[in-house]
């Protein structure tokens, strides 16, 4: 049988055809349903490691936000520790200055003797009072030395009732027998002190 064209001619029958595939190809057998039950495969292990990742996440978030929490309650605990650490320092050396505090009370609170030291030399000592005195409220200490006030447990401590026939003067601080002192809101001696009684 024969073929022909503009050219040539071609005998089909003729042994000549080379029918034979050539060494150098190669055929790729496609296995589709092998390849999608791969796929299927890979797809399900690259969820599962992601829902792993996801889980491990989460664990580690957890723990970074409970680390977080405790490093704040931490950090509240030794700023309490180291409030109540200084409050108690100063209590303890105002309570060791007070002494001193009562005698240049004393020394002063004796007018007519006081009056009749030298002017330099009393000059002086009040100056050293003075500094003592900034120096304590620079740590907030302050003295509870105010008469004429409402008499109060907290702060004030009874030595001695004085009756009156002024309603109004009933429970009132008479006078200051010994200065009180706190520190803040903290009470670190309380004022010795004579109260009025209405009618009693």
């Amino acid at each position: 049988m024969k073929t022909y064209d503009d050219e040539n001619t071609i005998d089909l029958d003729a042994d000549t055809v080379d029918t034979e595939t050539p060494d150098d190809i190669q055929f790729e057998e496609l296995d589709w349903v092998g390849d999608e039950k791969k796929d299927k495969e890979k797809l399900r292990d690259l969820h599962s490691t992601l829902k792993q990742s996801q889980a491990e996440s989460r664990e580690h978030l957890t723990a970074l936000q409970r680390s977080r929490a405790d490093y704040v309650n931490l950090k509240k605990e030794l700023d309490e520790i180291r409030t109540v650490t200084k409050q108690k320092t100063i209590q303890s050396m105002v309570e060791d200055i007070l002494p001193v505090l009562d005698s240049f009370d004393m020394a002063m609170g004796n007018t007519a003797a006081w009056e009749a030291v030298d002017k330099n030399w009393r000059t002086g000592i009040e100056y050293i009072y003075s500094q003592l005195k900034n120096i304590l409220e620079s740590y907030g200490v302050s003295a509870i030395d105010t008469a004429g006030v409402r008499f109060d447990p907290n702060i004030h401590e009874p030595m001695e009732t004085i009756t009156t026939d002024i309603e109004s003067q009933d429970d009132m601080v008479q006078k200051i027998v010994q200065k009180g002192y706190q520190s803040n809101d903290r009470v670190i001696r309380p004022a010795k002190v004579v109260v009025y009684s209405f009618g009693k």
